[in-house]
């Protein structure tokens, strides 16, 4: 496990390797509401929820789903029916609490939209800070925050930063990498009397390590060449040598030139 791993269950997002076990993870919970429109202006607008499902079926029920910008679990909006009883279904205390690296931040920005909370945030006796909030229903629900948490946000951004530079600084050195493969690459092409040619060496990945090169074995005579030993000054050398008849000497192609 790495240093920057998240206390309370935060980080639910990664899937098991092991698949003996099926898949599993809290999707939603319901909360009754009189108004869905209004109640999807509040957790957007007010909270700055995410809409996640805003589904209308054929026979013209709405289904809604927000959350939160941060982990998976959803809300589900359950529109109250005539003749329900909003009393037993709307929750007063709701057992649905929130949890935030600094609850004190979050209150401050939530109260100046508008959001109405029970009490300021508290330190409890079992640690950490709480208040509740309600929503325009009544709904209530817990927001809590604790130093582990705090801490292990804090650490598993170092984390990313880290990670995100390495992956730029990678990605840098490999464009860097084919770039200066390119120009090892012939620049120039010799004249060939009963042949028109052309070269072109495409990477099935960032880069490689293919080579090819021209030599021009004179009177309009060419030599093609790929691999490890066309890279080596002496082993272009002794091959024009061989073809030509001539002393074996360095043949300079366009990386030699550039």
């Amino acid at each position: 496990m790495g240093s920057y791993e998240l206390p309370f269950g935060i980080d639910r997002s990664l899937l098991r390797l092991d698949s003996t076990d099926p898949y599993l993870c809290l999707h939603f919970v319901i909360i009754w509401v009189r108004d869905l429109d209004r109640s999807l202006r509040f957790y957007v607008d007010k909270l700055g929820f995410r809409v996640v499902v805003d589904h209308r079926f054929d026979d013209g029920q709405r289904w809604i789903e927000v959350a939160p910008a941060d982990g998976n679990a959803h809300i589900g909006f359950a529109l109250l029916q005539p003749g329900d009883d909003a009393g037993k279904l709307i929750g007063p205390e709701s057992r649905v609490w929130f949890i935030t690296e600094d609850v004190n931040r979050k209150y401050e920005a939530w109260k100046e939209r508008g959001v109405q909370f029970r009490h300021p945030p508290q330190v409890p006796a079992w640690g950490g800070i709480h208040t509740r909030f309600e929503d325009p229903d009544g709904n209530s629900f817990g927001l809590a925050g604790f130093d582990e948490l705090t801490r292990g946000v804090e650490a598993q951004r170092r984390a990313l930063v880290q990670k995100y530079e390495a992956e730029r600084r990678a990605a840098q050195e490999i464009e860097i990498a084919k770039q200066v493969q390119a120009r090892l690459f012939p620049q120039v092409r010799p004249q060939a009397k009963t042949l028109e040619y052309a070269g072109l060496c495409l990477q099935a990945r960032q880069v490689g390590g293919d080579y090819f090169d021209f030599l021009d074995l004179g009177q309009q005579r060419l030599g093609v060449g790929d691999r490890g030993c066309f890279r080596q000054r002496h082993c272009r050398g002794a091959a024009h040598g061989q073809l030509t008849g001539q002393p074996a000497q360095p043949v300079r192609s366009g990386a030699d030139a550039s």
